[in-house]
Order: structure tokens, then C-alpha cells, then sequence
């Protein structure tokens, strides 16, 4: 790619911190060396947020299409949705029908533009599910397109791309997360741990990575069972399930390796063992990732550093995301740390570039 991607970026629920940690991140002036970011949501809301972060010098510019951006440092372009009628009535920090609906149209409309190649790839804030889902139903799906729930913004990007085979990549630096099964309870994660899935995960850790210029990814893959099952005597799925899944995707010319025990494979892939870990359910992937990633300073009372970066994989179009929640609490405070958005950023700029 000769020219530098087009990242577009949701606000967010107007109701948490994303307007303001996107503001915080989009004053990052060497950003724009990498990309040309342009936010969709209200113009309001990031007005405020730049109020509320201090930096009112930095000019808010409403697009009514990508080619309006100035892709500036010290501007930022807003591709303008009218979702907030009152920013000043509007209630921050509370989940609300109309910040839910507002965080859903705008995943909606920059979905939209990717298809379509007007942005090179998303990159989204966080959305409060409760809020979003309540607008969806209370709507009856008149502006969802007949959806009234979706349990995250991975769904709704399956659904409006019409992806069937996807799963969830968490990712700290070069510490990168896969996910056989998500949101799901943990009895129903231990009953997806099946040799297809497994195998299909891998397959698409193995061109993730790819996609990011790694050659020949090592893909380490989890056990599910503690010591991996002791060959049958903790459980029978490395046997059974996990065990296939890699011997056929080295088959496949993957270099995948494994099952390895979950009590070490994380201490491993952070020596730099491995380029991307397959993990079998949610909590699995997201504990040791956030516990790298998120750091709180006990003397100052705050939290130090809240990196990491959420990816959807599989899908037609590149999708990257802050790894943390809407940040209710913080919001209107100006404190919210950034790092995971801008991470978020330079995430789907490198894939942007894997890409072409």
C-alpha cells in the first residue's frame, strides 16, 4: 500500500469514554504519519470529549463523506451521524436506549464504508451490550435491518458481512490470542472443543498472522484439561479433539504445535516461542493477555496502562477494537488512558498493509 490506510473509527456508547480517549489518541500527532483516521459518530459528543480531555484547540471537522477529511494533525474529522439530538441533556456515564443506538449506527455505518472500500479498515471503541440491545428491541429491528440482539460487536460484523467462520484475536504487543469458542458459558465452551472447530481456528491464526508479514507463524494450540488431560486422565479432549486438529493442520503445511498445557504456553509465547496461541474458550485467552496489558499503579491509586487490542478474524474487512469496556465510571473525566486505542489503530494499519 502507497498510500497511507484510511482507518474508520467508531465513537463508541456516547455514554462511556470513547469519545474522549479518541479525542486523546487523535492528539497523538505522529499518528497521522501512519494513517489517515476519520471518527464516525455524532460531531457533538467528540466536541465535548475534547472539552472534557482539555484540548479544545483541536478543531472538530464534520464530513458528510470520507472525501471531505482533511487528514490533518491537530483537526479531527468526523464523518457526522446526527444520533444525539442534546449533547448537553444527554447523560454520560448510564446506559441508555439512546447511547446504545447511537454506538450501534455507527458500527452499522462504518461496516458500510469498508465494504463499499471507503475506509481500509475499522477500528472500534466500546459499546455497552445492554444499551445497544434495549435500543435493538425497543426499536423492533427498524433500523437494524430486522436485528433486534446481537451479544457484541463481533456479531454484528458477522452478520452485516455475512461471515459464517470467524473467531475473536486478542493481542499485547507480540502476545496474540485465538479463541475457539467466545461468549458462551463455560460447560457450553468445553462442549465446543471439537476437532472441526479447533482445526478451523488454527487455519485462521495461520493467515492472521500471515497477514501481518509474519512468515511461517508457529501456532501454538492449548490444551483444554489441566496438564492437558495426563493422557487421558484429566479428560479426553487433547485425545480426542485437539490432538486431530493439529496433527491435520500440519498436514496442511501449518506449523502448529501442541496441545500444550495452559499453565505454561502463556509464559512461553511471551519468551517469544510462539507467534499466536489457540485458546479453547474465552476466559482461557482474555486472563493472561489483560494481565500483561492492564497495569494499576497501587501508589498512585490508577490504572498505570490499559493496553491491548480486540480483532475479529475471518471476516472480508479488517476489524480491530480497544480491549476494554465503555468506562462508564471515568466518563466526563478526561482520565481515561488511550494506549489501547491507539494500539487498536496501529493494529489495523499493519493488517491494512498485510493486505494489499
Amino acid at each position: 500500500m502507497n498510500e497511507k490506510p484510511i482507518v474508520g473509527i467508531t465513537m463508541g456508547d456516547p455514554a462511556g469514554n470513547g469519545p474522549e480517549i479518541t479525542v486523546k489518541a487523535l492528539a497523538h500527532e505522529e499518528l497521522y504519519d501512519r494513517c489517515r483516521p476519520i471518527v464516525v459518530g455524532d460531531a457533538k459528543m467528540i466536541e465535548q470529549a475534547a472539552r472534557f480531555v482539555g484540548r479544545p484547540d483541536i478543531r472538530i471537522h464534520r464530513c458528510q463523506k470520507v472525501e471531505d477529511a482533511l487528514f490533518a494533525p491537530g483537526t479531527i474529522d468526523v464523518l457526522h451521524l446526527e444520533l444525539i439530538p442534546d449533547a448537553a441533556s444527554f447523560s454520560i456515564g448510564k446506559v441508555s436506549a439512546e447511547g446504545g443506538n447511537a454506538a450501534f449506527q455507527c458500527v452499522k455505518k462504518v461496516i458500510e464504508l469498508a465494504l463499499a472500500g471507503g475506509v481500509d479498515a475499522t477500528c472500534t471503541n466500546a459499546l455497552n451490550k445492554e444499551a445497544m440491545n434495549m435500543a435493538l428491541e425497543q426499536d423492533h429491528g427498524k433500523h437494524s435491518d430486522g436485528y433486534t440482539h446481537f451479544d457484541g460487536h463481533t456479531e454484528i460484523y458477522a452478520a452485516y458481512t455475512n461471515t459464517k467462520k470467524y473467531t475473536m484475536m486478542l493481542a499485547h504487543h507480540d502476545l496474540r490470542v485465538v479463541h475457539v469458542s467466545t461468549h458462551v458459558s463455560l460447560r457450553e465452551a468445553c462442549e465446543r472443543v471439537k476437532k472441526a472447530r479447533v482445526l478451523e481456528v488454527i487455519e485462521i491464526a495461520d493467515k492472521a498472522c500471515r497477514d501481518m508479514g509474519i512468515e511461517n507463524p508457529r501456532v501454538a494450540v492449548a490444551g483444554l484439561n489441566p496438564h492437558c488431560g495426563e493422557n487421558g486422565l484429566f479428560g479426553t479432549e487433547e485425545l480426542e479433539e485437539i490432538g486431530p486438529a493439529i496433527k491435520e493442520a500440519k498436514e496442511k503445511g501449518i506449523n502448529a504445535i501442541g496441545p500444550i498445557p495452559p499453565d505454561s504456553v502463556f509464559s512461553e509465547a511471551l519468551g517469544g516461542w510462539y507467534d499466536i496461541v489457540v485458546c479453547m474458550y474465552h476466559d482461557q485467552g482474555h486472563i493472561p493477555l489483560k494481565t500483561v496489558g492492564f497495569v494499576y499503579d497501587r501508589e498512585a491509586q490508577s490504572w498505570k496502562a490499559v493496553e491491548g487490542v480486540n480483532v475479529t478474524l475471518g471476516l472480508p474487512i479488517i476489524r480491530t477494537s480497544v480491549d476494554h469496556g465503555t468506562g462508564f465510571a471515568l466518563a466526563g473525566k478526561g482520565t481515561s488512558n488511550e494506549l489501547s486505542l491507539v494500539n487498536a489503530i496501529d493494529y489495523a494499519v499493519c493488517m491494512a498493509k498485510g493486505r494489499k
